[in-house]
């Protein structure tokens, strides 16, 4: 080379025949005596080394090959570059007194060894990749294998003894007792120092060696994690506040020196980029932390070019106020123990835990050579650290941590578009054993309380419907009525844990709980599904069933007076009775209508508000996995992911609170001081003449007495304000069914005899479904029709007016058995049975009566699609639709129900 000005700009020229060689540096030709490399420059034999320049930097004719004196005392041998003589490792002077390795002693890994009685059997070089079924001949291993072991053993060298204890590692802990590999001669020198003593009073960390087991006896892992409690308390609130886990590693490379003391905080067993602020709330006491992400070969190799091992460590407060260590366990889900995995399953006493590990191994899956790239690799694709409490504890003490790895075989083909997934968790986890069983015995008891209350309703329902033989009907009945009872035990465990988790867990102020783990929770989502699929078969047999009810509108108007009319087909007129007025039949026809759907709360205001308090006010952050009780939280702070036991707890105690309060706003204020709609349909009915005769069961239904004090309702503007004047002032008769009574409702329980007759006259007035057909009927179809009707209302109004005697009823209060039960002990046989109504009982064939079943079923249907799709948004719009979804059903078929029973036509009622 004659110049070079950077870049492009150089100038060569070629060296004359006699200087052929060029310089190491390229500037200048020398001669070479010893021949040329493939690069051109001088070359020397082993152990010389090529000397160019004079010491001051005169550049020689002819370079020189000096041999470097490998006897006593220099005992130099030419280095790796064959630059400069260096001293020979110390175990060729020790073994031959020379930087020679002459057989018989053995040479291995560039050291020399006596052949010894009593050494490590020869080691196998192999690594075995259990999810591929690949065994490897690593070059690591076949380099370093036998001369970390010979070193190892014969001179107690730290960091042999650290390179060899991590190659067993980077071979998954493969113990088995006819082995040699990496673990095989490990577990051969462990054995054979026994004497050497152990560090720290743990057998399993023997002087010289580091510390890779805990032991194989069975048993012993539970005796680890359980027998001894972690010696620190941990404190959610107050001013001995303690939540901070120092998690600390000591870190070793591939050829066994230690490198440095590390905190887990900053992400160092995260392979997955993220914010320093996330990956340090993740080591807050009772903080979930969950981490996924998939990451690309090409990153790993780049990334993770050497591995790196672990020992880990929990740092806490000594009573001395040192500091100490606490060695964290590690539980390698692929460690091969006589080529099976052991470590799986929750039987502690089947696991063999251990204390090493890594995260990307790059090295061993290297063949032949060290400087290609690695045929597999071996990745932690799953890091989780498990802290538990310790049952019945109101201190705050836990277990020794559990540090549970998974590792990923990864057979390299094109790094650039193969990617693995990874994940790194912190769990907390407590014994559930004693809450599980708690909740099996609650939901026992619970529900055998229901089958017997589901016999007792199925009883009243024979009573209610005449008969006393028990059928597939029957059995069909119960079934129902037990889907419904236990729904609401379901219901009540799972509204009862979801609050107890989220009062217990949120507001303790020393740790004495943590929440269930995902997988504990499957059987919470389970009894919610169950649940809400049970109460949706009730709720839908309570809509079946009130559109199927028997209603009829009596009217009690009575003409006034008399008129003239034509006869057809003759010249003649006749007196004939003045017609009453059909306007105020269709006029409660149509009040009932509005009112079959009307509920105790606002259902759009329940929704709302519950969504409001949820992602407005931030009552959704309660169901966050850690131990804050924050309603609100930085936009920088870390997200702990989502509990569904807390994530029910706080929607289900919404919606039971703002319930309530609606209920209780209604109850109170509004229907007492604004609008009652159920009270002024029954006061309409009495101002219009009219009563309401419905029947929910064959035997069994309402009464509604409306009929009016004045003895009409057809009149005009005048006379009817001065009626209603004459009742203020208590100048008439009162209301009531019976004589000096105001008792208006009543539930009714009518003989089978009753019955006969009402069927025999709806039988005709049903025949063509209510007169929506009566346009296109013939008239003999239509005087039918109207000959029912006038015959209905007549039957009715003089069975309630003591008319037949042999269908005669009586009126009497319920026992207060009864009431509670639900169902009636006395059998209508001769005379029918109406029982004063304490409240407007007739609601239970409309929403209004049936609010907890409605409440709950709403709270259940929100509760699964905020499970399913982790969106209390979704979940409040689609219980908005499904609500008018059903009110829309109800009321569209309910009004064709009322037209069929009652000769309503359809079209007036709007």
């Amino acid at each position: 080379m004659v110049s070079s000005n950077g870049g492009l700009s150089v100038t060569c020229e070629k060296c004359p025949e006699n200087m052929s060689g060029v310089t190491q540096d390229g500037w200048n030709c020398i001669t070479c005596p010893r021949g040329l490399t493939s690069k051109g420059n001088c070359k020397c034999p082993n152990n010389e080394i090529l000397v160019e320049r004079s010491v001051d930097g005169v550049l020689f004719d002819e370079a020189l090959c000096i041999h470097c004196n490998g006897s006593e005392q220099s005992f130099s041998a030419s280095d790796a570059s064959g630059s400069r003589c260096v001293r020979c490792e110390q175990t060729f002077i020790q073994v031959s007194k020379s930087c020679d390795c002459n057989s018989p002693n053995i040479l291995t890994g560039g050291l020399c060894f006596l052949p010894h009685e009593g050494l490590p059997p020869k080691g196998v070089a192999a690594v075995r990749f259990a999810q591929l079924g690949v065994t490897l001949a690593s070059a690591w291993f076949l380099k370093n294998l036998q001369s970390s072991a010979f070193a190892c053993w014969l001179y107690s060298n730290l960091t042999a003894c650290q390179a060899l204890g991590n190659m067993c590692v980077m071979n998954m802990n493969s113990l088995s007792s006819s082995s040699t590999d990496a673990c095989g001669l490990f577990q051969y020198i462990f054995v054979s120092t026994a004497r050497v003593g152990v560090i720290h009073s743990i057998p399993y960390w023997r002087h010289n060696l580091p510390w890779l087991y805990y032991g194989d006896q069975p048993g012993l892992a539970s005796q680890v994690l359980e027998k001894n409690h972690f010696p620190t308390t941990f404190t959610f609130k107050g001013t001995d506040k303690d939540v901070k886990l120092k998690f600390l590693a000591a870190s070793f490379d591939a050829a066994g020196n230690f490198l440095k003391w590390q905190s887990l905080e900053g992400g160092l067993l995260q392979l997955c980029p993220d914010t320093q602020t996330k990956l340090d709330a993740a080591y807050f006491f009772g903080t979930t932390y969950q981490q996924n992400c998939k990451i690309s070969v090409s990153k790993i190799l780049l990334d993770f070019a050497n591995p790196v091992f672990y020992d880990l460590f929990l740092e806490y407060n000594g009573g001395n106020g040192q500091q100490h260590l606490w060695a964290v366990p590690v539980l390698n889900l692929n460690l091969q123990y006589n080529e099976k995995f052991v470590n799986q399953g929750s039987n502690m006493n089947n696991w063999l835990l251990t204390r090493r590990f890594f995260l990307v191994d790059a090295l061993s899956g290297k063949e032949n050579d060290l400087g290609k790239p690695p045929r597999v690799i071996r990745i932690a694709s799953k890091i989780t650290i498990s802290i538990r409490l310790v049952s019945h504890t109101q201190r705050g003490t836990i277990h020794p941590p559990l540090i549970t790895v998974a590792y990923t075989d990864v057979l390299i083909q094109n790094p650039e578009t193969q990617s693995v997934m990874v994940s790194f968790a912190v769990s907390y986890e407590m014994n559930q054993r004693e809450a599980q069983i708690q909740t099996d015995i609650a939901l026992g008891v619970l529900g055998g309380l229901a089958v017997l209350w589901s016999l007792l309703k199925t009883a009243g329902w024979k009573r209610r419907t005449g008969s006393s033989i028990i059928d597939l009907q029957t059995v069909f009945k119960f079934l129902l009525f037990y889907a419904g009872d236990l729904a609401n035990v379901f219901f009540i465990i799972t509204v009862g844990t979801g609050i107890y988790w989220l009062v217990f867990f949120k507001a303790q102020q020393f740790v004495s709980v943590l929440l269930p783990l995902p997988p504990q929770e499957e059987d919470f989502v389970t009894y919610i599904a169950c649940a809400f699929s049970l109460k949706a078969l009730q709720f839908l047999h309570l809509l079946v069933s009130q559109l199927a009810i028997d209603i009829f509108f009596i009217d009690w108007e009575r003409p006034k007076g008399k008129v003239l009319k034509a006869v057809e087909g003759e010249s003649v007129t006749k007196s004939t009775a003045a017609p009453v007025s059909i306007w105020r039949t269709y006029f409660i026809a149509n009040e009932w209508n509005e009112i079959q759907t009307v509920r105790k709360i606002n259902p759009l205001f329940q929704v709302l508000a519950v969504l409001f308090f949820l992602e407005v006010v931030g009552f959704s952050n309660l169901a966050l996995m850690d131990a804050s009780s924050s309603l609100t939280r930085s936009s920088e702070s870390y997200v702990a992911p989502w509990s569904r036991i807390l994530r029910f707890g706080v929607s289900a105690a919404l919606w039971i609170a703002i319930a309530i309060l609606q209920i209780i706003f209604f109850a109170m204020i509004y229907e007492r001081f604004v609008e009652d709609k159920i009270s002024q349909f029954v006061d309409l009915c009495c101002v219009s003449n009219i009563s309401v005769f419905l029947l929910s069961h064959n035997c069994f239904g309402h009464y509604i007495h409306g009929r009016s004090v004045h003895g009409h309702a057809d009149t005009n503007m005048e006379e009817m304000n001065m009626n209603l004047k004459r009742e203020a002032e208590n100048l008439c008769s009162q209301r009531g069914l019976l004589p000096n009574t105001d008792g208006q409702t009543f539930q009714i329980s009518i003989s089978r005899k009753m019955r006969l007759n009402y069927d025999w006259i709806h039988e005709t007035l049903t025949r063509k479904r209510g007169p929506a057909r009566l346009l296109d009927s013939s008239a003999n179809t239509f005087e039918q029709s109207t000959r029912a009707y006038n015959a209905m209302n007549k039957f009715l109004s003089s069975f309630i007016d003591h008319v037949h005697k042999e269908m005669d009823y009586i009126v009497k209060d319920k026992l207060l058995l009864e009431r509670i039960l639900g169902m009636e002990f006395m059998e209508p046989i001769e005379k029918s049975i109406f029982y004063n109504d304490e409240g407007p009982s007739f609601t239970d064939v409309l929403y209004y009566g049936n609010e907890t079943t409605l409440l709950i079923f709403d709270i259940l249907f929100f509760s699964v699609v905020d499970l399913a799709s982790q969106s209390f948004v979704l979940a409040a719009i689609l219980t908005y639709l499904q609500q008018e979804i059903f009110r829309f059903i109800r009321t569209t078929l309910g009004q064709k129900n009322l037209a069929s029973k009652t000769l309503v036509d359809q079209r007036f009622l709007i």
